[in-house]
């Protein structure tokens, strides 16, 4: 028992600092930027339509606010762990580093879920956006391959998924400073096309849309075609589960420690920053969007590019050109931060000895892990075609809302073991805090889909197995001792 709770000491994690091979080129306004441009993308262009027709209604806003809420909780706790333990690998390095091997393994095997997924969901989403951008050019693709074949009930594949990872994995092996640079005007992009929703759609706000703002709770057909619980204040709950993945952004800022120019001020500063001004944004864009189009009607293709389809509705094609094309360019930046943080939290694992050398490779002029970055491109871009997006989304959450707990706890049972260790940022009544965190994470989690929960703990279970055939005997902490 005594080695499954050993801790990589701070020390340990300070040499890894100053061997480190990767570039520090991030300022805290790139680091901003990133957190930024993974959050902005799946939530607002895509999941507002499949969480106000499936959960919550016009009530969507408070789907947002519920897992705002639940997300600073974690993000606070996440800024201070930033501030001590500096390094790649966000949330596993500070449990490995506080609590001990088997919880960091969990929290890592829970992220490699959250931004493999995440990166998947992403992918499909931007098929729907790009081929809603064809057909205004009066090009429509075979829907054999524009589809799962889950979705087609036949033999199809989602080609413009699978092509656009690749090249979204060729710019990530080139290097962080070009993905940065590119992120950085995909985010200006972004948020000009967030905001031009925001003031040009609230003069089509039809208030009626908005009534009753809270449905009644009651049962409907789901996406899966089985009928379930939807509306009321269970809606808003199962809502805010829905989109949370959407939040995970700031998550990803945690990743690039290790190419942060001043790690310990500039992380907390991005990770608090930048999900600040997407909840904002967030919030106000979901009022738009119910007011615009009826909850009712976001149905068939309203359902992948919900934002488009209300300004359809309203009469605006001009406007569904500009957002149309800003979520199709917009969305790349998503992916681009997911698979970067898949890849950093691989490299943390790799450089403690829990998996094989092969994910720490690094390329000897792009200073890139190309190899893990080639790797997670193949596995996102098989899987982005052929599967359907709600489970992706579903599942991306369980991982994101699973780490996010166990890292609230971690940072209080850190506080407790080590008082003094000196912290550039402290959670202000940490306690409360933290227990706030766990259990808004936690309670998401029930409201995820069935299946879901099912597939991301069978997840866990293999994660184990793997911690004990190859994992515990492999890590660097049972080689020294």
């Amino acid at each position: 028992m005594s080695q499954l709770w050993r801790k990589k000491s701070i020390s340990a994690f300070e040499a890894d600092m100053k061997k480190s091979e990767l570039k520090r080129v991030l300022g805290k306004w790139s680091l901003t930027a990133i957190g930024i441009g993974a959050i902005i993308g799946g939530g607002i262009f895509v999941l507002t339509g499949t969480a106000a027709h499936y959960h919550a209604g016009p009530a969507l806003a408070l789907s947002f606010v519920v897992a705002g809420i639940a997300c600073i909780f974690a993000a606070l706790c996440y800024a201070e762990f930033a501030a001590m333990l500096p390094v790649e690998g966000s949330a596993y390095a500070y449990a490995y580093g506080t609590v001990g091997e088997l919880f960091a393994w969990l929290i890592g095997w829970g992220l490699i879920l959250e931004y493999g997924m995440g990166a998947m969901t992403v992918a499909v989403s931007w098929s729907g956006y790009f081929n809603k951008l064809l057909k205004l050019f009066g090009l429509v693709l075979p829907s054999y391959l524009t589809n799962d074949p889950f979705s087609a009930g036949s033999f199809a594949i989602n080609l413009p998924a699978f092509l656009i990872v690749w090249v979204v994995t060729s710019i990530l092996v080139k290097g962080i400073k070009e993905a940065a640079g590119a992120n950085n005007v995909i985010v200006v992009m972004k948020v000009a096309a967030v905001l031009f929703v925001i003031f040009v759609g609230v003069f089509s706000i039809v208030p009626e849309n908005w009534v009753p703002f809270i449905p009644e709770a009651t049962e409907i057909v789901g996406e899966g075609g089985k009928m379930h619980s939807a509306y009321g204040w269970g809606g808003i709950f199962g809502g805010a589960a829905a989109i949370f993945f959407a939040y995970i952004g700031f998550d990803a800022v945690s990743t690039q420690a290790g190419e942060a120019i001043n790690p310990k001020k500039d992380i907390p500063f991005a990770i608090i920053a930048s999900l600040l001004i997407c909840t904002v944004l967030y919030i106000a864009v979901s009022l738009v969007l119910t007011g615009m189009i009826n909850y009712k009607d976001i149905v068939g293709d309203a359902l992948k590019a919900p934002v488009a389809a209300a300004f359809e509705k309203a009469g605006k094609p001009w406007a569904v050109f500009i957002i149309t094309t800003a979520a199709t360019v917009g969305l790349i930046s998503v992916m681009m931060v997911m698979m970067l943080g898949q890849t950093r939290i691989f490299l943390g694992m790799a450089k403690d000895g829990l998996i094989p050398k092969f994910f720490k490779a690094i390329h000897p002029t792009f200073k890139t892990p190309y190899k893990s970055t080639i790797l997670v491109g193949f596995v996102v871009s098989c899987v982005a075609a052929l599967t359907p997006i709600s489970l992706l989304g579903d599942m991306t959450s369980f991982g994101t809302l699973f780490a996010f707990a166990m890292v609230c706890g971690a940072v209080w049972l850190l506080r407790i073991r080590e008082p003094n260790l000196p912290r550039g940022f402290r959670v202000p009544a940490l306690p409360v805090i933290a227990v706030l965190g766990i259990c808004t994470n936690l309670f998401l989690i029930l409201n995820l889909n069935t299946l879901a929960q099912l597939l991301a703990t069978a997840w866990l279970g293999v994660g184990l197995v793997v911690y004990f055939i190859y994992g515990k005997n492999h890590s660097n902490l049972n080689t020294e001792s």
